[in-house]
């Protein structure tokens, strides 16, 4: 798009759609779909009759639902999209997730540097990708380097940011870690969203729900859920049926009178017992996520039989409250309605300054030259530290000069499309499809 993109309609295409909790936030933003991609079947026919819906309320063509794996060329192509205002996707994440390994771009799983690229080949005025706040951490500080490095080899001026769900209205902890990037003509005017003034307990949000079927422990129960949930796991199709995630978490919903030992058919009924400890709905869980109130509407089909597809769908969403927060500054921007300050930056909280000098010095280095190259005191062993962590997503050649150990990095584990990357063969032979969350 041109330099009149203020006054043009907004088009979204996303990849790693999901169920739709983003592609419902950014259609709130003011975006308009062109086309989502899926490789759940489950959730892209969740996301098919809910964008389907949108359009025909609005006399818009059907956006097109893609279903399959997203690095796949016969399902669809970036360079078919060339000029689309907005890429967004949430990217799959246990590569980077604490409950994992954390092992990465060596993860078969990872798609977040393919996910850039497919941005060079499209060109969109704005790029947004969400994952787990494991890839804020120190670990991953050359990958996110990496990445933003070849977005300014792009054209974009990109950023990142740790949001809490909690602080745009949902009732749940929630950290998602959201990468934005926008062309320069945009960058100047694009602001992170300001959080919300309150925030919302679990009793208030689920009081209604909860009480539906005139249980009458629901007000002592709601004054007990007098905080935010813990965060919503969603998990994959290799384990079992629902529930409210790991030991801890489940800890915590019981001190909020929830048991987190898997999904109700119903809310709690009038002949239950006041002290009973229920369960949550789908219904339930989905508020939580973020799915509420007037807009907020999404159809997850007939739940007889299908509990456990419908709770996964629903858990593994980015809240939609904090999709559309994080798209409306996005619009703004490409609508360029208001410049940015300048104390509005982080000072580069989540770049990585050891592998910015290693990559742009190409060769040997020894330790004495890398403080000399950071121009700040960073002690030898603080630098080996995140030499060690490159060495995870990096080659690392290490040598030795007069004694002296020496470093240098190379190329780069992550997938970007290599047709001989050890991912094609991982999915070919559909080891990832039940991976993949």
């Amino acid at each position: 798009m041109d330099s009149n993109t203020h006054t043009a309609e907004l088009t979204a295409v996303e990849i790693c759609a999901g169920a739709g909790g983003q592609s419902l936030g950014l259609h709130l933003a003011g975006f308009r779909h062109t086309l989502a991609v899926e490789l759940d079947r489950d959730a892209a026919t969740t996301l098919e009759r809910n964008l389907s819906r949108l359009a025909s309320e609005e006399g818009r063509p059907q956006p097109v639902v893609a279903v399959g794996d997203v690095a796949d060329d016969s399902i669809w192509s970036p360079q078919d999209h060339r000029g689309v205002s907005l890429l967004a996707g949430g990217v799959p994440c246990p590569p980077f997730s604490v409950a994992g390994k954390q092992l990465g771009s060596s993860d078969e799983r990872d798609l977040f540097a393919w996910a850039v690229e497919a941005a060079g080949q499209m060109m969109p005025d704005a790029v947004l990708l969400e994952n787990v706040r494991g890839l804020s951490m120190p670990r991953f500080a050359g990958y996110r380097q990496a990445v933003l490095d070849r977005l300014g080899e792009l054209g974009y001026h990109a950023d990142w940011r740790l949001l809490e769900a909690k602080d745009f209205g949902v009732p749940q902890l929630r950290p998602r870690f959201i990468l934005v990037a926008l062309r320069e003509e945009f960058a100047p005017y694009f602001s992170w969203p300001m959080p919300t003034p309150t925030v919302q307990t679990v009793g208030a949000a689920l009081y209604d729900l909860m009480g539906a079927n005139g249980w009458m422990g629901v007000e002592a129960w709601a004054r007990k859920a007098d905080r935010v949930a813990p965060t919503i796991v969603g998990g994959s199709k290799k384990h079992g049926g629902p529930d409210l995630g790991p030991t801890r978490a489940k800890r915590a919903w019981r001190s909020m009178g929830v048991d987190g030992l898997g999904i109700a058919d119903a809310a709690p009924s009038r002949d239950l017992p006041e002290d009973f400890i229920p369960k949550l709905t789908n219904e339930m869980v989905a508020r939580i996520q973020g799915w509420s109130g007037p807009g907020y509407e999404w159809d997850f089909g007939d739940p007889k039989g299908r509990k456990t597809a419908i709770y996964r769908q629903i858990g593994n969403a980015f809240p939609p409250p904090v999709a559309r927060a994080v798209g409306l500054a996005i619009a703004a921007a490409l609508r360029k309605e208001s410049l940015r300050s300048d104390d509005e930056t982080d000072g580069g909280q989540y770049q990585d300054e050891v592998y910015r000098a290693m990559r742009n010095h190409g060769g040997f280095m020894s330790l004495a030259g890398l403080r000399n190259a950071l121009g700040r005191a960073l002690a030898d062993d603080e630098i080996v530290r995140r030499i060690k962590f490159l060495s995870h997503d990096f080659d690392i050649e290490v040598s030795e000069r007069g004694g002296v150990p020496v470093y240098r990095i190379g190329d780069w584990h992550a997938f970007r499309g290599q047709e001989d990357h050890a991912r094609h063969a991982a999915f070919a032979t559909n080891r990832l499809r039940s991976k993949i969350s």
